[in-house]
């Protein structure tokens, strides 16, 4: 397993990869608008444009293949992460989450976690931040994590 920064050539295998496993583990809990605004942010054309950005995006290189990716925004807030259905509870989630939190820039780090993430947060040291959430059909439950600092 590598961890790397994703690049141009990855966009299409990284936004199917997020689009799978979000249409497994989180599409069946939500309104056809929560799904629809996920599939926006997930487009390739829409991580491109992030990309552009203050976002920290990195992917796991496994078998030639991208397995998982992690986006922070600005340095603070876990704005996604998924790993490959198949690769699920193979370290994939925690890899990432490692070498993302060692370039947070913020005492904090957020996430709008969706709820049947919670647990994966959970083990990841994140805790319960306020009530469940919901914006433009996708629900949420904020968590936090305190960095060592």
């Amino acid at each position: 397993m590598n961890i790397r920064r994703l690049t141009p050539d990855d966009l299409p295998s990284a936004s199917a990869l997020c689009l799978d496993a979000f249409t497994q583990a989180v599409a069946p809990s939500l309104s056809a608008q929560g799904v629809a605004t996920f599939g926006a942010v997930a487009s390739a054309q829409a991580f491109a444009a992030r990309m552009e950005g203050d976002n920290l995006m990195l992917v796991c290189v496994a078998e030639g293949a991208v397995k998982g990716v992690i986006e922070l925004k600005e340095g603070r807030h876990v704005a996604m992460m998924f790993v490959a259905p198949d690769w699920q509870r193979r370290g994939v989630g925690t890899r990432l989450m490692q070498a993302a939190l060692e370039q947070a820039r913020a005492e904090v780090v957020t996430v709008k976690a969706s709820l049947s993430s919670v647990p994966a947060y959970e083990r990841y040291g994140f805790v319960l931040a306020g009530e469940v959430g919901e914006f433009a059909g996708l629900v949420y439950q904020p968590m936090e994590k305190r960095l060592a600092s």
